[in-house]
Parts: C-alpha cells; sequence; structure tokens
C-alpha cells in the first residue's frame, strides 16, 4: 500500500481526530459516539494510507521520500 497522506494532512487528521476523540468525554447522549469517527482519523494518519484517497486518485503525499516498509 503506498502512501497518499503528506505531512500537513497528518498534522490534520491528528488535530481533527483528537477533537472528534474528545467529544466522547464532552457532550452527553447518543451524539458522543461520533467522537468515535476520530480514531479513523488517527488512524489513517499514523498509516499515512486513506483507502478513500485510494479510491478517488487523490494523494496529498507529493515529492516526500517513501516510508521505510512501505511498497512504492
Amino acid at each position: 500500500m503506498k502512501a497518499n497522506i503528506g505531512s500537513a494532512d497528518r498534522v490534520i487528521r491528528i488535530v481533527l481526530g483528537l477533537l472528534l476523540l474528545s467529544l466522547i468525554f464532552l457532550v452527553e447522549g447518543p451524539g458522543r459516539w461520533w467522537g468515535l469517527l476520530g480514531i479513523v482519523l488517527i488512524a489513517t494518519a499514523l498509516i499515512r494510507f486513506c483507502p478513500a484517497y485510494a479510491v478517488l486518485g487523490t494523494d496529498t503525499c507529493h515529492n516526500q521520500p517513501p516510508v521505510p516498509g512501505q511498497k512504492h
């Protein structure tokens, strides 16, 4: 799986993921479970691959060196 998430995209995903996760602790009722979507954003940021980007052909990882251990 080829990395398709760039550095700026990773930072944005981590920040938004943490904000969404905070909903679990700050919101009452069933709306709090939307915070679990933060796990998806954080996970995709950490592995530097987004399946939705792959389907759409999007790549924010321009001109960056490959991540060790990932296929090109």
